[in-house]
């Protein structure tokens, strides 16, 4: 494969990519005064692009990457995580939790799938930011633009992160650096998934593909192109107004909690030059 052009002209190059990505977890690290990362290793393309990135800024032993598999998940899942681990050389730990899940599950209906979905993925975020205060390091985030822009996330679990290197990269962007990463073809070439239940597939779930909708959202968030011209382009009128709806409506999940202004009271992070370490990164089919 060739990355310089087997590839959409509105990309960014994945050579680029990194090295924004690497400076960006260095300088990130180096503000906060830390000096290691931990993150969520669920065998999909986004924690193994992230993980890659952070060994290539900080080394492979200043990252650290945790398998949080529970009673309903793809054993598969696991294995792909191990064979990124190995070819990156990172630390892994693999944490169950299906007992501590299971406390909060008791009283939600086994049909309430999306409930049952945002309960995992707190419960892995806890483990993450526990292990954070064990060892002194930042959780890191895996997220990408095209879930963060569409809401396809949980809040306070897989968005919540010090640091999220690739929350303005879409997932088409996010394949490319996977390839130029080195990681395992079995990752590449998985359809994409949350694993939160037996079958989940994200695409399945959003009703198109993530090509198709990157290409819209590039168009309709980063161009600022209308319905009318998106139309004729050759973008269905009901996958326009549909994903616009959606990124309007989930434009929550992308920011800090809204807060009461008062006069006098300054924001003593409003000048921070650092660039946002919340990450963006699931809407009336997904998590919440």
């Amino acid at each position: 494969m060739n990355l310089e052009l087997d590839h959409p002209e509105w990309v960014v190059e994945p050579a680029e990519a990194a090295d924004t990505c690497i400076a960006f977890i260095r300088a990130t690290l180096q503000a906060a005064g830390r000096e290691s990362v931990v993150l969520g290793l669920s065998g999909g393309i986004d924690s193994a692009v992230s993980a890659g990135l952070a060994v290539r800024a900080l080394g492979a032993d200043k990252v650290l990457g945790v398998m949080m598999p529970y009673a309903t998940s793809s054993a598969a899942s696991v294995d792909d995580a191990v064979a990124v681990a190995e070819v990156l050389g990172m630390k892994t730990e693999k944490i169950e939790i299906t007992t501590m899940a299971e406390a909060f599950l008791t009283d939600i209906p086994s049909r309430d799938l999306v409930r049952r979905g945002n309960v995992m993925a707190r419960c892995r975020m806890i483990v993450l930011y526990d292990i954070s205060a064990r060892d002194g390091s930042l959780v890191l985030g895996t997220g990408n633009r095209t879930e963060g822009l569409l809401g396809y996330t949980t809040m306070f679990g897989d968005n919540a992160c010090a640091l999220n290197p690739l929350g303005q990269l879409y997932k088409t962007e996010i394949r490319l650096l996977a390839r130029l990463l080195g990681l395992p073809e079995a990752v590449l070439s998985k359809a994409p998934s949350a694993d939160l239940w037996e079958g989940q597939a994200d695409e399945d779930e959003l009703g198109y593909t993530y090509a198709e909708v990157d290409r819209l959202l590039v168009h309709m968030i980063d161009q600022g192109l209308g319905a009318r011209q998106l139309e004729t382009m050759g973008f269905a009128s009901t996958l326009v107004s549909g994903v616009a709806g959606r990124v309007k409506a989930m434009a929550f999940k992308r920011g800090a909690p809204v807060v009461a202004a008062f006069p006098g009271r300054v924001d003593p992070d409003r000048d921070d030059p650092r660039p946002d370490t919340r990450g963006e990164p699931s809407t009336n089919g997904g998590p919440h």
